[in-house]
C-alpha cells in the first residue's frame, strides 16, 4: 500500500481520486429581511356620517310603509336609462306610457287623483251643504223626530266623534313633531357642514406631507442595500462558505480525526506509534542482552553440574543411577527463544520522531483558514462595485423626488384649501337666510295644523258642552242654553272643516306627489346605491362615451371607473389613486420598476463575480508529513516473528522445576559431600531463574503487548492516509473546479436579496398609495352627508309630515258627519213631535 500512495502521490503531487459530487438541487433564494418603512402619517377624519333618527324613526317607518303599499314596484332603473338615452327626457305621454311610466307611477297617480276629487269635490259639497241646510233641508230644519233608540244613537255619535278627534289630534302630533324635526336637523346640518368641510381640508394638508413620507422611505431601502453591500464579504462570502462547507466538512472532518482530536486523534496515534516502536526497540534490547547472559549462565551451570556429576563417587553402583539420570537432563539447561535475528526498529523510530517533530494541527489549521477566509476574498474582488452602487442610488432616489414634484400637488391642494374656504364662508353666509326661510316655514306649518286644531277644539268643545247641559228630561225646543252651544260648537267644526280641507288637501297632494316620488326615485336608490348603477350604465350620456365618471374627470371615457365603485373605495377609506384608479394615468408602479431597479443598477449587480481559486485546504509540507507517516516503514515490521519469538518460554526447562526435580534426586545420594554440592547447584539454578529468566519473561510480555499494540495501531494506517489525502484533494478540487455553480447560485440569491429590498419599498409604496396615502373617506361622507340631510332630514320629515296631515283631512269626512248628526241632539229645536197620552 506505502508503494502505491508513493506512486500516485509522487513529489507531493495532487491527485484526486474520486470528487464528491455536488448537489446540484436548485435551491430557494434565502428570505429577504423584511424592511420596516413605519407609518404614513394618517389622517383623522371628524364626520361620522350616520344619523340615527331615534323616536322619530318608527313614524318614518311608518311612512316608508304606506309609500310601499302605494308603490311596491321595484326600482325602474331600466326604465330611467331609457328613458334618458331617448330624446334625454323628453317623451311624450304615449311613449312614456308604453315604456311603463304610468304603470310604476300608478299608486302616486291614484292617489293623486283622490287628493284632487277631495280638493274639488270638498268646497262644492260643503257649499251645496250650507245652501241646502238655509233652505231648511239636508238637516238644517230645526225640527227633531222622536225615536225610542235616541240615546243610543247620541251615545254612539258621541264615542265615535271623540275617537274621531283623538286619532286627528295623534295625526297633528306626528305633523308637528315631523316639522319640528326638519328645524332641528337644520341645524345638525350646520355641523355636517363644519365636519365634511374640516376633513376636505385634512385631506388637501396631508396629502403632500404623506408623498413626502413616501419619497422618503426609499433612503430605508437605500440604506439596507449600501449595508449589505459593505457587508458583502460576511454577508456573500459566508453563504458561500457555509454552502460548500456543507461538502468540504466531510473531508476536513476525514483529515481531523487523523490529524487531532480531531486533529489530536492523530497525533495521539503518531505518540502512540512512538511509544509503541521505542517499548519495542527497548524490550528486544533488553531480550537480546539477556538471552545472552541467560546463555552463558546456564551454560556454566551445566559445565559446573558436569564436573561435579564427575565426581567418584557417582561410580557406587546405587548412586550411579541418579547420576546418569540428573547427567541426561542437563541438556535441557538452555534458552529457548533467539531474539538476536529479529529485525531493529531503530529505523521506523526515526521516522516516526521526524514525523512528530512537524506541527500537523498548525498545518491543518492553516488550510482551515484558507477555507474560512472566503468572506475576505469576496470582499476584496467585489471593492470597487460599493462605490460606483451609492452614486447610482443616490441618483435614483434625486429621480423620485423629482418625479413626485413633477405634479403640482401642494399648489393643487392650496388653491383647493382656498377654494374650501371660500365655499365654506358662502355657506356659512346663507345660514341667517336659511334659518329664516325655515322660521317662515315652521310657521306656515304649525298655520296649517292649528287649522286642524281648531276644528278639533270645536268638535271637543261642542262634545263637553253638549254633554254637560244635556237634560234628559227636556224636550227637544226646551233645551238648555249649554247644550245649544254645544251643538252650535260642532256645527262651527263642520263649517271650519269645509273651509280649510280641500286648501290643506291641496298641501298635503302637493308634498305626497313630490316626496313620495323623492323618497321612491332618489332616496331609497341611493341608499342601496342603485342610483350610481344609472349614472354607470356605459353610454348614458353620449353614443360616444362609455363611462360618464372618466370622462368628466379625465377625458377619457374608455377608463373603466364609476361613481359606485369609487363610492365603495372612499367609503372603505382606500387612498384615491387606488379609488380613482389612477395607475391608468400615472402608472407609479411601473415608474418604480423602471427607475429604482433599472439596467445600470442590474448591470453592476451581475457583474459581481467571485472565484476560490486559492483556496488550499491541507499545504504541501502536511501531504508530505501524512505520506511519510504512511510510509514511515511501521507496517514492514514481521509482527509474526516477534510474536512468534515473544510467546516462546525462556529457557528449555522450567528452571523452578528443574531445581526441584535436582534436590529430590540429590535426596535420594547418601549424605556427605555430592548430596551437598547438587543441592548447591539446585539453589543456583533458581537464583538463575529469578534474577535472569524472570525479568526477561517481564520483558518478552512488554514486547508482545508493544506489538500487538502497533500491530492493531498501523494495520490500517495507509488506508486511512490515502483517504483523508483523497478526500482533501476531492474537496479542493471541488472549490477550485467545481464549486461555480454554487458560487453564481449564492450570488444570484444575493442579487435576489439586494432586488427584493427594492421590491419591498415599490410593493409598499403601491400598497400605501392604495390604503394609506390620501384616503378618500372625505367623498363619501359628502355623499352620506347629502343623503343624509336631503332624506332622513328633510324628506322623511317632510313625508311625515304630509302623511300626519292627511290622515288628519281624510278623519274630518267621518268627522264632519258625525258633528252634524249629534249637534241635533244638543241644539235648541223650533218644533218637536207631539205625542197624545
Amino acid at each position: 500500500m506505502s508503494h502505491t500512495i508513493e506512486k500516485a502521490r509522487a513529489h507531493g503531487s495532487r491527485v484526486p481520486m474520486m470528487p464528491c459530487e455536488l448537489k446540484r438541487a436548485r435551491r430557494s433564494p434565502p428570505p429577504v429581511e423584511p424592511l420596516d418603512f413605519g407609518f404614513v402619517p394618517s389622517a383623522v377624519y371628524a364626520t361620522h356620517a350616520y344619523y340615527e333618527p331615534g323616536a322619530m324613526g318608527i313614524l318614518f317607518h311608518v311612512v316608508h310603509a304606506f309609500l310601499y303599499v302605494v308603490q311596491p314596484n321595484p326600482f325602474p332603473k331600466d326604465l330611467i336609462v331609457r328613458v334618458i338615452q331617448e330624446n334625454k327626457g323628453r317623451m311624450k305621454l304615449e311613449e312614456w306610457r308604453k315604456v311603463g311610466g304610468v304603470y310604476y307611477e300608478a299608486g302616486f297617480l291614484v292617489c293623486g287623483s283622490l287628493g284632487l276629487l277631495f280638493l274639488v269635490l270638498v268646497p262644492i259639497v260643503g257649499t251645496c251643504f250650507c245652501v241646502c241646510r238655509c233652505c231648511d233641508n239636508c238637516g238644517g230644519e230645526m225640527h227633531q223626530r222622536q225615536r225610542k233608540n235616541a240615546d243610543c244613537q247620541r251615545g254612539f255619535f258621541t264615542a265615535s266623534l271623540i275617537v274621531t278627534s283623538i286619532f286627528i289630534i295623534l295625526g297633528v302630533l306626528f305633523a308637528y313633531a315631523a316639522n319640528h324635526n326638519i328645524s332641528n336637523q337644520i341645524k345638525s346640518t350646520r355641523r355636517l357642514v363644519n365636519t365634511n368641510m374640516r376633513d376636505l381640508k385634512t385631506f388637501a394638508n396631508n396629502t403632500p406631507a404623506q408623498i413626502d413620507y413616501l419619497t422618503a422611505q426609499y433612503t430605508t431601502a437605500k440604506n439596507k442595500v449600501l449595508s449589505d453591500l459593505d457587508n458583502i464579504g460576511p454577508v456573500l462570502g459566508g453563504r458561500i462558505h457555509s454552502q460548500l462547507e456543507r461538502e468540504v466538512m466531510p473531508s476536513l472532518d476525514t483529515a481531523l480525526r487523523m490529524a487531532g482530536a480531531k486533529v489530536e486523534n492523530a497525533i495521539k496515534a503518531m505518540r502512540e506509534t512512538k511509544e509503541a516502536l521505542e517499548s519495542i526497540g527497548s524490550s528486544l534490547d533488553t531480550l537480546q542482552e539477556g538471552t545472552v547472559r541467560l546463555q552463558l549462565s546456564l551454560s556454566n551451570e551445566r559445565a559446573s553440574l558436569s564436573n561435579t556429576l564427575s565426581d567418584p563417587a557417582c561410580t557406587n553402583g546405587a548412586v550411579s543411577h541418579t547420576c546418569n539420570t540428573i547427567r541426561s537432563t542437563l541438556g535441557q539447561l538452555g534458552s529457548s527463544a533467539d531474539f538476536s535475528t529479529l529485525p531493529d526498529v531503530s529505523r521506523q523510530l526515526m521516522n516516526v520522531d521526524a514525523l512528530l517533530k512537524t506541527d500537523l494541527s498548525n498545518i491543518i489549521q492553516k488550510g482551515y483558514s484558507s477555507f474560512n477566509d472566503t468572506p475576505r476574498l469576496v470582499k476584496e474582488q467585489t471593492k470597487n462595485i460599493v462605490a460606483g452602487v451609492k452614486v447610482m442610488l443616490d441618483r435614483i432616489g434625486g429621480e423620485i423626488v423629482d418625479f413626485a414634484k413633477m405634479f403640482p400637488v401642494e399648489a393643487s391642494l392650496a388653491n383647493f384649501t382656498i377654494f374650501l374656504n371660500q365655499g365654506q364662508q358662502q355657506i356659512e353666509s346663507y345660514y341667517a337666510q336659511i334659518d329664516q326661510l325655515d322660521f317662515y316655514r315652521w310657521i306656515g306649518c304649525v298655520a296649517a295644523l292649528c287649522m286642524v286644531v281648531l276644528i278639533v277644539c270645536f268638535n271637543l268643545l261642542g262634545l263637553l258642552c253638549g254633554s254637560c247641559g244635556y237634560d234628559k228630561q227636556a224636550t227637544p225646543t226646551n233645551r238648555g242654553c249649554l247644550s245649544n252651544t254645544g251643538g252650535n260648537l260642532l256645527m262651527a267644526g263642520v263649517g271650519f272643516s269645509f273651509l280649510f280641507a280641500w286648501a290643506l288637501m291641496a298641501v298635503v297632494s302637493s308634498l305626497f306627489v313630490v316626496g313620495g316620488n323623492v323618497e321612491k326615485l332618489i332616496c331609497e336608490p341611493l341608499a342601496n346605491r342603485q342610483l350610481f348603477q344609472i349614472i354607470d350604465t356605459p353610454y348614458i350620456m353620449h353614443p360616444g362615451m362609455k363611462n360618464f365618471l372618466p370622462n368628466m374627470l379625465f377625458q377619457n371615457p374608455n377608463i373603466d371607473l364609476t361613481v359606485g365603485g369609487m363610492y365603495r373605495e372612499c367609503h372603505e377609506n382606500y387612498g384615491l389613486y387606488h379609488a380613482l384608479q389612477l395607475e391608468t394615468m400615472f402608472n407609479i408602479n411601473s415608474f418604480l420598476n423602471r427607475t429604482v431597479y433599472n439596467k445600470d443598477l442590474a448591470n453592476v449587480f451581475e457583474s459581481i463575480h467571485v472565484q476560490l481559486q486559492d483556496v488550499s485546504l491541507l499545504e504541501q509540507e502536511g501531504r508530505d508529513a501524512l505520506i511519510s507517516f504512511a510510509n514511515s516503514g511501521v507496517g514492514e515490521i514481521d509482527f509474526t516473528a516477534y510474536l512468534t519469538e515473544a510467546n516462546k518460554a525462556v529457557t528449555l526447562v522450567d528452571l523452578l522445576s528443574f531445581a526441584t526435580d535436582l534436590e529430590a534426586q540429590a535426596d535420594q545420594l547418601p549424605r556427605g559431600a555430592l548430596e551437598n554440592a547438587l543441592k548447591g547447584h539446585a539453589s543456583s539454578i533458581r537464583q538463575i531463574n529469578k534474577d535472569q529468566v524472570v525479568p526477561l519473561q517481564q520483558a518478552m510480555n512488554s514486547l508482545s503487548q508493544s506489538v500487538r499494540l502497533l500491530q492493531k495501531t498501523v494495520s490500517d494506517l495507509p488506508v486511512q492516509v490515502t483517504n483523508v489525502l483523497s478526500a482533501i484533494d476531492a474537496a479542493e478540487y471541488l472549490i477550485t473546479n467545481n464549486a461555480s455553480h454554487v458560487i453564481k447560485q449564492e450570488t444570484n440569491g444575493y442579487m435576489q436579496m439586494l432586488v427584493g429590498y427594492f421590491r419591498q419599498y415599490t410593493k409598499w409604496v403601491k400598497s400605501s398609495l392604495s390604503a394609506e396615502v390620501a384616503q378618500c373617506k372625505p367623498i363619501s361622507n359628502i355623499v352620506d352627508s347629502m343623503e343624509i340631510v336631503g332624506c332622513s332630514f328633510i324628506v322623511d320629515s317632510v313625508n311625515t309630515f304630509w302623511f300626519g296631515l292627511g290622515g288628519c283631512l281624510v278623519l274630518l269626512i267621518p268627522s264632519i258627519i258625525l258633528s252634524v248628526k249629534l249637534s241635533k241632539y244638543y241644539r235648541r229645536m223650533d218644533t218637536e213631535d207631539v205625542f197624545d197620552e
